[in-house]
């Protein structure tokens, strides 16, 4: 018997992405952790009608930081209250300057993996965002940041280079290999900033699990990513303000105008072929900074403009990005962290933007 609130959810329950084989009927929550028996009795049952899937995942966030940089508790507190009430429970925070692990001790925030601090070239990022050193300081600070991090870390992999003028490199060959390896023998994998083509042959050949962004993918470097299973979280509404960026930077920088604007035309093109090619996608969407919390359900919608086709971007949002990053989904047992919207999103992904009822840790939250 249990001995305290149970919540019944029933209707459809999608824990994964094969029709019918990962589809249940309902599930309870019990001690704050799924289950899929019936209590024998409840001293409360609550019911919640609808299509549940795990807790989204927004694999490319920025909790704590804003365009100038760190900002203080109340304002993170806003950050991760606004995606919690996205639905958006995992956050994967891909680079931030602030100590946010206060977070953890409130049971009311979404989970945080973070990947430490940004590591970048000097001069070479947004200022106060990362860590800037030189080429011979890279593994030194890949090693601190995966110590402190839960298991990324975070490389800034180009960025305009003012003398060219240019979206350029900013590590050498020589010195990412080693750095990636000590990250390796550390337990933590290591994602990069790219947003150019130059970066990316480098970074997978020493062995880069994940890139953010990706819009440089290129015919020659699609099939690497692919063969060495090097994922990619695209971030297309990010991508989107490439326009505006450019038009920005137009009179100073004519030639990283024009090329942040054919990254932009070709996006979906170049999201399309990478998914053709079997590249693992997840959904990220690059808020902090410059944008605001609370769009993942966007997200997910460009994927599907993109050309993946509904189900699987659901899975880079929900149970495919969970078991990429380590974390549970809907199974016997698994923390009871969900969403329950009132339309199957399979027919309709932008019934995310319309969650029913938000479950964290076993309580509704939204």
């Amino acid at each position: 018997m249990s001995d305290g609130p149970v919540l019944h959810i029933r209707g459809r329950i999608l824990t994964g992405p094969r029709p019918q084989v990962d589809e249940r009927e309902e599930l309870w929550v019990v001690g704050g952790r799924v289950s899929y028996a019936r209590p024998a009795a409840a001293r409360e049952l609550t019911t919640i009608t609808g299509w549940a899937l795990p807790g989204l995942v927004d694999a490319h966030c920025h909790v704590g930081l804003a365009a100038r940089g760190a900002v203080d508790e109340a304002t993170a507190e806003k950050q991760a209250l606004t995606d919690r009430e996205a639905g958006a429970l995992l956050l994967r925070d891909a680079g931030s300057a602030a100590d946010t692990r206060w977070m953890d001790e409130r049971e009311d925030l979404p989970r945080l993996i973070r990947a430490g601090r940004h590591i970048a070239r000097t001069r070479r990022y947004i200022r106060n965002f990362a860590h800037e050193i030189e080429p011979a300081e890279l593994t030194a600070y890949v090693r601190r940041e995966a110590r402190r991090s839960d298991g990324w870390v975070k490389l800034v992999g180009d960025w305009i280079d003012r003398g060219r003028g240019d979206l350029a490199p900013c590590w050498p060959r020589e010195a990412i290999g080693p750095a990636i390896a000590a990250a390796h023998a550390e337990g933590a994998r290591v994602t990069a900033h790219c947003f150019a083509e130059d970066s990316l042959r480098d970074l997978v050949e020493a062995g880069i699990d994940c890139v953010e962004h990706a819009t440089g993918l290129t015919e020659e470097t699609i099939p690497l990513f692919a063969e060495r299973g090097v994922a990619i979280v695209p971030t297309l509404v990010n991508i989107a303000t490439f326009p505006a960026l450019a038009k920005g930077a137009e009179a100073k920088y004519p030639r990283w105008a024009g090329h942040m604007r054919r990254l932009h035309e070709r996006r979906y093109a170049t999201v399309r072929a990478a998914h053709e090619a079997g590249i693992p996608i997840y959904a990220g969407t690059d808020a902090g900074g410059s944008l605001p919390h609370g769009l993942i359900a966007l997200e997910v919608a460009e994927l599907v403009r993109a050309g993946i086709p509904a189900v699987e971007a659901l899975g880079a949002a929900t149970w495919g990005a969970r078991a990429w990053l380590g974390r549970p989904g809907l199974a016997e047992g698994d923390p009871a962290d969900l969403v329950v919207y009132p339309e199957d999103p399979r027919r309709d992904v932008r019934v995310l933007a319309r969650p029913h009822r938000i479950v964290l840790r076993g309580r509704v939250v939204g």
